[in-house]
């Protein structure tokens, strides 16, 4: 299926690795003009020149922390009329709710939520005027299943859900929609952390843990990154534009709820 975005121009966050660099992959593989943003030069270029060279597609970057105003403008120097904006950022660490302070929820929320309602408040209206336009927020399965231990997690990113729940339907009628991706657990660097750090807490081995893990997973494996890039490829097409204020979830069926 031919998507129809050669020629849009993306922003994708958090792209130099994970999830956010599979998203950008397959918006170039599609023709789509990129831009990935991350906060660290080396492994942003890299990342750039290595999918450029794979897709063929015009790819560049733009070193910005998206959680405060100066990366934000950076940002839309660096495109200043995005057709595609995907907000991601790494998740706020595992805990017990005792120990967090208010700064520690700040961070929290700037990273997970904030952000992303401010680059939408950036770049929507240009979307608008032109119209047509696609957001897609990654945030986590964790919204719709919550873990104890991810408190910082659930809270941050069901804030996003819920201001998204309302914007996308203000801007429908425009040719633009919005939609979360909700990962589960996916093969990057943070499933390993995050699987080091609960043998750490549990006094088992990473493997341990990796295949209790695995146990409980209906797929019985995690999932691929491309698979959400492919999805997210999806959203931001025309064929998409009938889907709008959508949480979906990518778990491999570990999300037993009817919604």
């Amino acid at each position: 299926m031919d998507l129809g975005l050669s020629g849009r121009k993306a922003v994708v966050c958090a792209a130099s690795r994970g999830l956010g660099r599979a998203c950008a992959e397959q918006l170039a593989a599609e023709g789509a003009e990129v831009v990935l943003v991350a906060r660290t030069a080396g492994p942003l270029e890299r990342a750039a020149g290595e999918i450029g060279a794979a897709t063929g597609a015009t790819v560049r970057w733009a070193v910005a922390d998206v959680s405060t105003d100066a990366g934000i403008e950076a940002v839309l120097r660096a495109c200043p009329e995005p057709d595609i904006l995907v907000n991601n950022a790494g998740g706020p660490p595992p805990g017990d709710f005792r120990h967090w302070d208010r700064e520690t929820w700040y961070r929290a929320l700037d990273a997970n939520m904030l952000s992303a309602i401010l680059l939408m408040r950036a770049t929507v209206d240009g979307m608008i005027a032109r119209g047509f336009g696609r957001v897609v927020n990654i945030t986590s399965s964790a919204v719709r299943s919550p873990l104890p231990i991810l408190g910082l997690s659930n809270g941050a990113r069901a804030g996003l859900t819920g201001f998204v729940a309302g914007l996308a339907r203000e801007v429908a009628p425009h040719g633009v929609t919005i939609n979360n991706l909700l990962p589960g657990p996916f093969e990057t660097d943070r499933l390993a952390s995050n699987f080091e750090a609960r043998a750490e807490r549990e006094g088992k081995s990473p493997g341990q843990v990796r295949e209790e893990a695995l146990s409980k997973s209906p797929a019985r494996r995690f999932g691929r990154p491309a698979e959400l890039g492919a999805m997210c490829a999806f959203l931001c097409s025309p064929q998409a534009g009938y889907v709008n204020g959508q949480n979906i979830v990518l778990d491999g069926g570990a999300h037993s709820g009817l919604v």
